[in-house]
């Protein structure tokens, strides 16, 4: 089976999607089946045993648009079934002008966080489904809405986004929810090695992923400021980052707020590993990877009760959960974990198995069965 896989970010970037695609294109290829991969990069990716075709972000907006259109039309007639986890648009008519079947992961509204990273649009994912808008706004929708309507099959890591991916018009039979996978491997060094290895001192909570305005960072280091003693270390990268900086200085968190930087997966696992809990504040989630990763290597997690999140985070089983935009909030569930001792290893002993039907290679073995499916229709 000849397979063109679609992702917006590809590693080195950080993000659910850049750990996803890659894993599944391994995958995939491993099995025998041909791989094509068309992304958009800042600089040419590794190539892999498969090709990974790219558009540079440096070319501007329209004419990257249309060069990565141009792209994916070339690789579609190639390929037996298109399997998109992003660009969805352009992905969804490459597939209508070559009669190519297709296969949706949403990752969440992509309407909504195309409108809200311009600026367009406040609030979260739930409140957009409800307001009106202009032009732009109905277009987004209604890109949104055709490919998830003609799709062959529609992916969803979570039921929160399957129930509004039908709400969008896809059709409940063709919708299922596939999480999001642990990692294939995980760090073998003790955690007390590996907090050696990342200078970790006293309580540390660690936050992983892209620094956007969604992951609310501004709440975390201020939840963080009201809770004396713990540490917070930030690996990742994005617009955020420099306004996080900025917020650390001017609340004086400099000597317990550290910023990495992005790493490759193995040091995100690592980084969980040795940390006391994860941390996630955001604002709108769908179900994010960072999530079943610091589980996966058996470390609670402390986040917002958003999107997904209730269905892997189980309040007061694998970790803890607090409403969005709430520093105090946030702060309380720190200060409660650090200072109940049973907690945290009630917490730890359940976080690990509490992923395991997570594991890779049941979730992209049914995946697979799906993309053969659709490219024999």
């Amino acid at each position: 089976m000849r397979i063109l896989i679609v992702s917006g970010i590809w590693p080195p970037d950080v993000g659910g999607p850049a750990s996803h695609a890659p894993a599944v294109a391994d995958f995939l290829a491993a099995r025998g089946h041909t791989v094509d991969v068309v992304i958009t990069a800042g600089r040419a990716p590794v190539q892999r045993a498969y090709p990974v075709r790219w558009t540079p972000r440096r070319i501007p907006v329209g004419l990257r648009h249309l060069h990565t259109l141009v792209l994916l039309v070339r690789r579609s007639l190639s390929a037996d079934v298109i399997y998109t986890t992003g660009m969805f648009g352009r992905s969804g008519l490459a597939a209508r002008l070559t009669r190519t079947p297709i296969v949706v992961k949403l990752t969440g509204d992509p309407a909504f966080e195309r409108l809200h990273a311009r600026g367009a649009v406040g609030g979260d994912v739930d409140t957009f489904q409800a307001v009106g808008g202009g032009l732009g706004t109905r277009v987004l929708r209604g890109l949104r809405d055709d490919v998830v309507r003609r799709a062959v099959h529609v992916y969803t890591p979570s039921a929160y986004l399957a129930e509004l991916a039908i709400a969008w018009g896809a059709r409940s039979d063709r919708v299922s929810v596939l999480p999001n996978p642990g990692p294939s491997e995980l760090p073998t060094s003790p955690q007390e090695e590996l907090r050696a290895q990342l200078g970790l001192d006293g309580p540390t909570l660690a936050f992983a992923g892209r620094l956007t305005a969604q992951k609310s960072l501004g709440v975390l280091v201020q939840s963080l400021a009201a809770c004396e003693g713990v540490s917070l270390v930030i690996a990742g990268d994005g617009d955020e980052r420099a306004p996080t900086e900025a917020l650390v200085d001017r609340l004086g968190l400099a000597g317990r707020v550290r910023l990495l930087g992005p790493l490759d997966r193995m040091g995100v696992l690592e980084l969980f590993a040795a940390a006391d809990a994860a941390v996630l504040s955001s604002s709108w989630e769908n179900f994010p990877h960072s999530v079943v990763e610091a589980l996966a290597v058996g470390t609670p997690v402390i986040a917002t009760r958003v999107g997904g999140v209730p269905e892997v985070v189980v309040d007061g089983e694998n970790g803890l959960l607090v409403p969005p935009g709430d520093p105090t909030a946030l702060a309380d569930a720190v200060k409660r974990y650090f200072a109940d001792a049973d907690l945290r290893a009630r917490l730890r002993a359940a976080a690990a198995a509490s992923v395991e039907p997570y594991r890779p290679d049941r979730l992209f073995a049914e995946l697979e069965k799906t993309l053969i499916r659709a490219a024999t229709r």
